[in-house]
């Protein structure tokens, strides 16, 4: 019986790259003890939501088992008052870089307050009515993958005006390693707004906790902060998404690649976007890429005019490489030599993906892979020491 489950929770968490699996098959590698988001947890924050005016910042991800948080907070006769989404809107079908409007969700009726776009943090006036922000959103572990800004920014607009905020916290399907180069705050955008790796290795409470901590806020301040904490989880665990968190990460072999193929959106190389193997191809119609073909198109909700529409682009099919764990830089080296033009082989936008101007200089000078992350080990070390004074789980240390 023991051999069984054993092998029943390895499957759990290498399960096919081409479906998530439920959320009763996500187990702690090491107890086999079923993980438990922060979001499950009611016994824990209901008390904190007693007589109280709530917003929710959520999207799809935000379930608890397979109803919604915001359905199972309804049926408990909480008051809900508002829920702001973020990029991809609160039902997670809105394509990337694609305007998120304020709306009335047609299921509850609830006045929806986008922040993506021109407003990126909570006014004054929206946070008015409200007493208590909930953030159950479910992050990947990449820098630039946008959820962690907005929550910076609704941290700032709690503390401005006086709300609390609870985090039902996630566990990060990217949180065993940390790497990459630490940003500097002259790039600082909503792709990266704070000083840490592309890979920063933090679950979202935790993130939370390091923000309040080291006083990234602007003006230093600290907002009231509540992390529900997950059970049984640990930065050891390679986590698998019961739903994909955005919709050009369809699957666990998506999440993985993000942070390394992520960099090539700032070069003339499509990253997959309106195929059915986003974060999964990479190419372009330089036939030198490879031997691989794709053809983007546009996929409502998904990928809108994606890059070289209808175009025949040739590449690299990463779903047959061996993909080691990690970051890497390997791929976007071996596509640059063999890029035909190689002026026109980076954007400007590279360098906020980057978070400097280094890499770009680095990558085009020849500089290895290990030489250039030799680069980035004493601002690593660094972010390292910071972050291990608010970890919430185990490490992997």
């Amino acid at each position: 019986m023991e051999k069984l489950l054993i092998c029943l929770s390895f499957f759990a968490l290498v399960a096919s790259p081409g479906q998530f699996p439920t959320p009763t098959e996500l187990y702690n590698s090491t107890t086999l003890a079923k993980i438990n988001t922060g979001a499950e947890q009611t016994e824990a924050y209901l008390p904190l939501l007693k007589n109280k005016k709530i917003a929710l910042v959520v999207n799809q991800t935000s379930l608890i088992n397979n109803t919604h948080l915001v359905d199972s907070l309804l049926r408990l006769k909480l008051t809900i008052v508002k829920i702001f989404s973020p990029e991809h809107g609160f039902r997670g079908n809105a394509a990337n870089g694609e305007k998120v409007n304020n709306e009335i969700d047609s299921k509850t009726g609830l006045p929806i307050v986008s922040l993506y776009g021109k407003n990126k943090k909570p006014s004054a006036e929206n946070l008015q009515d409200v007493d208590i922000v909930i953030f159950d959103i479910q992050d990947v572990g990449a820098r630039f993958y946008t959820y962690i800004s907005t929550l910076h920014y609704l941290m700032e607009a709690c503390a401005e005006n006086n709300k609390e905020l609870l985090v039902l916290d996630r566990p990060n399907p990217n949180g065993y390693y940390i790497d990459g180069p630490v940003l500097d705050t002259t790039y600082k955008s909503f792709i990266g707004l704070d000083p840490l790796p592309i890979v920063h290795g933090l679950t979202i409470g935790e993130f939370a906790k390091l923000l309040n901590g080291e006083k990234w806020l602007h003006g230093g301040k600290t907002c009231s902060l509540k992390v529900i904490p997950c059970k049984n989880y640990t930065h050891k665990d390679k986590y698998s998404l019961p739903v994909k968190p955005s919709p050009n990460l369809p699957n666990d072999l998506a999440i993985k690649l993000y942070p390394s193929i992520c960099l090539f959106e700032g070069t003339s190389i499509s990253v997959g976007r309106g195929t059915e193997l986003p974060f999964q191809v990479i190419g372009s119609p330089d036939k030198n890429n490879g031997s691989f073909t794709f053809t983007p198109k546009t996929i409502e909700g998904a990928a809108k005019n994606p890059p070289y529409d209808g175009e025949l682009c040739y590449g690299i099919d990463l779903r047959k490489e061996v993909v080691a764990d990690g970051f890497t830089l390997k791929y976007i080296i071996e596509l640059y030599i063999k890029a035909e033009d190689k002026e026109k082989f980076f954007i400007p936008f590279f360098d906020k993906l980057a978070g400097n101007s280094k890499l770009k200089e680095q990558i085009k000078k020849g500089m290895s892979e290990s030489e250039i992350k030799k680069t980035w080990q004493e601002e690593l070390a660094h972010y390292k020491s910071v972050r291990k004074k608010y970890l919430l789980y185990p490490d992997f240390y």
